[in-house]
């Protein structure tokens, strides 16, 4: 073979793995639901976990209306319209950490639980399998469900629920797991202390599902109520639904993990502006990617943090220009949306808002181990303070990007801005 003929060869193959990166938004649509509250973000926090989610061809989501009812809709996938249901629940709209998430069991059952933040619990579920209207409020387990926060539902590949929260407040609370069993429709509790403050510090976690019942969780301590002394991040992995867990090289954890035993998978320290509660989740073979931001060169960045061949590694992005730091408590309103990340064989996505891109909706995309990027912006206009959440279920099993918009407003430590009710939208994305 010339030489010509192989540089023909080497430059083909670099030209395919460059388009197939800045192609890959082929094609966006997008439906609207209905009218949401947009005073401040508790409809667009990425801590919602599930603000969308589908089940055999049926596809549901939630948020507030402008007087702040829970409203429920769904449609069968592929269709326009949606079938809302204003129920007959409310929630503390003024403080953003009261953010609704859903699930929905493998008897079609419409899980839901809302307006939390070192309060009683509040859950309940749909009536009827596949339906909108909900019963009246239900306890779980009766256990540690006074002063719950960030509450969260996941779905194992057995069909069993589980259900995360922090028992505590901020700087000082544990994370709880609980579990569902379909078949006798009844919740048991299985960690009532997984990640230990020590009554000193808090877990700000994210968790994912993989194969196989595994469960995947990272998370940053955070020694005060303040944001700025966030710091290190850390993992755990269980092999059992969430009843035992050990670290990436496979050693148990002596439970409950707390700041001495907890592996550190990235070590950061405190006034890094580190973020907390962005996203993580697992390739085929098993593997952690972590995506949160923080500062190690003067301007906060987009950053992953991956475990491939044994080791953990850093991933970077430069996508922000301009500093800002983190500090201070409450619900921030920050230049930068906290992130989601996907990964699609060897492509890794972000999902990401920045104010220097007219705060748009942006997805990037990247080759795992290369330093390249692409962007595309899947939003026609601004959506404000939005932070991403999309519809991981149906990624899971088709890979088919549906992500949960509306426009929303957020003042500095949880203030509030009037404005017009903005549209709650689903924007698809084709890639």
């Amino acid at each position: 073979m010339s030489v010509l003929k192989s540089i023909k060869i080497v430059c083909a193959v670099i030209m395919m793995s460059l388009c197939s990166i800045q192609g890959f938004a082929q094609e966006i649509q997008k439906s609207t639901v209905g009218l949401g509250w947009s005073n401040n973000s508790v409809n667009a926090v990425v801590f919602r976990g599930k603000a969308l989610t589908t089940y055999k061809n049926i596809q549901f989501t939630t948020y507030y209306n402008p007087e702040g009812k829970l409203v429920l809709a769904k449609r069968n996938l592929g269709d326009a319209q949606w079938q809302v249901q204003t129920t007959q629940y409310s929630g503390n709209v003024s403080d953003a950490h009261n953010s609704i998430s859903i699930i929905v069991d493998n008897e079609g059952y419409v899980h839901v639980s809302w307006d939390q933040h070192n309060t009683k619990l509040r859950y309940a579920k749909s009536i009827k399998p596949f339906g909108l209207e909900l019963s009246e409020e239900l306890t779980m387990t009766g256990k540690q469900e006074e002063r719950v926060t960030y509450p969260e539902f996941h779905k194992l590949s057995n069909g069993k629920l589980l259900f995360c929260y922090r028992s505590g407040e901020s700087g000082r609370g544990n994370m709880v797991i609980n579990e569902y069993n379909v078949a006798t429709q009844q919740w048991t509790q299985l960690q009532n202390n997984l990640l230990d403050g020590e009554e000193q510090r808090s877990a700000y976690w994210q968790m994912t599902v993989g194969k196989n019942n595994t469960v995947y969780i990272s998370w940053v301590w955070r020694e005060t109520w303040d944001v700025s002394t966030n710091h290190d991040l850390c993992f755990a992995m269980s092999e059992d639904g969430g009843r035992t867990w050990k670290n990436s090289e496979g050693k148990a954890y002596t439970l409950p993990i707390n700041a001495a035993s907890a592996e550190v998978a990235f070590k950061i320290p405190q006034n890094s502006s580190l973020i907390n509660q962005t996203s993580m989740t697992v390739d085929k073979k098993g593997n952690p990617y972590i995506a949160t931001y923080w500062n190690s060169d003067s301007i906060p960045q987009y950053k992953i943090v991956y475990k491939r061949k044994g080791k953990w590694r850093l991933k970077e992005t430069h996508f922000h220009k301009e500093t800002f730091s983190l500090g201070g408590g409450g619900t921030k309103s920050i230049p930068i949306a906290r992130p989601k990340v996907l990964v699609d064989n060897k492509t890794i996505y972000l999902l990401f808002r920045d104010e220097e891109r007219n705060n748009k909706i942006t997805l990037a995309a990247s080759k795992i181990c290369k330093d390249r990027w692409a962007l595309t912006d899947v939003s026609e206009s601004g959506v404000g303070q939005w932070e991403p959440n999309y519809d991981d279920s149906l990624w899971k099993s088709t890979k088919q990007l549906h992500i949960f918009s509306q426009k929303v407003i957020q003042v500095d430590g949880e203030g509030l801005q009037e404005t017009t009710p903005q549209p709650v939208e689903i924007i698809e994305v084709s890639l």
